[in-house]
């Protein structure tokens, strides 16, 4: 008799992956290493193997013609694994699928006009006093927040879609924290955290024992290759961005 087999050969579920934005501004590459060598400080672990999304809706691309095979491989070169172009023009969409990456296009649905029948008109009848109407009270809905009361191991990876994620026990070296919302740590923070992940510049990061090896918030990133200042490390802080720039500062607990 066969043995009947338990488990199917292959199996497709919902995954969230979380990329980074890679945004350009200009096409040429030399410019573009340069700048990638002057943001990672040359640092080989700047970027740990993320995807990336490389935007060009902002590249100045007059008489410009991006060598996709060269840009994917420097991208590559720091650790950073580019998935796919946002924002590219129709025309340049048969270069960008031969080198490999999918294009990330957001539509829009558009609303069809809906034909109400015409009615007979109704008869009219006199006006009457129009009543007093009291607004109803605006309640603001409670933002979702996801809750984890045990230890984030290394290369664990939590995700707190469209929510605020509060950790209530150690957050080892290794691990990750993404949320789409704010961040809340009750407790020593040693892995990554990213707040803001779809974009929310409002996002913050708040941890009781600061000791983390990177922080990002709506995709700006900060690492701490160089140690904390003494009012930080081992402090209760929180991470906020201030235009292009992480600041992190203590909380006075007092």
């Amino acid at each position: 008799m066969s043995k009947i087999q338990s488990r199917k050969p292959i199996e497709i579920k919902i995954s969230t992956v979380v990329a980074v934005s890679v945004i350009l501004h200009e096409a040429d590459l030399q410019m573009l290493n340069q700048a990638m060598l002057e943001l990672t400080g040359g640092a080989p672990d700047y970027f740990d193997d993320e995807f990336a999304v490389i935007d060009i809706g902002g590249a100045d691309m007059a008489g410009k013609a991006i060598d996709w095979p060269a840009l994917i491989a420097m991208l590559k070169s720091y650790r950073l694994n580019p998935v796919a172009v946002r924002n590219a023009a129709p025309e340049i969409a048969p270069d960008i699928l031969a080198a490999g990456l999918s294009l990330d296009v957001m539509v829009k649905p558009v609303r069809e006009p809906v034909e109400e029948p015409i009615a007979a008109p109704a008869p009219v009848a006199p006006p009457e006093p129009a009543p007093v109407s009291v607004p109803a009270p605006v309640i603001a809905s409670a933002a979702r927040t996801m809750i984890v009361d045990t230890p984030v191991r290394a290369g664990q990876r939590i995700y707190a879609r469209d929510a605020d994620l509060v950790v209530t026990a150690i957050v080892n070296s290794g691990a990750e924290l993404i949320a789409d919302g704010s961040i809340h740590v009750y407790a020593p923070l040693r892995g990554r955290a990213l707040a803001g992940a779809k974009g929310n510049t409002e996002a913050r990061i708040f941890a009781m024992n600061m000791e983390a090896e990177l922080v990002s918030i709506a995709g700006i990133y900060s690492t701490f290759e160089n140690g904390f200042t003494p009012a930080v490390f081992h402090h209760p802080v929180q991470v906020r961005l201030v235009g292009d720039r992480i600041e992190v500062l203590p909380v006075d607990t007092h």
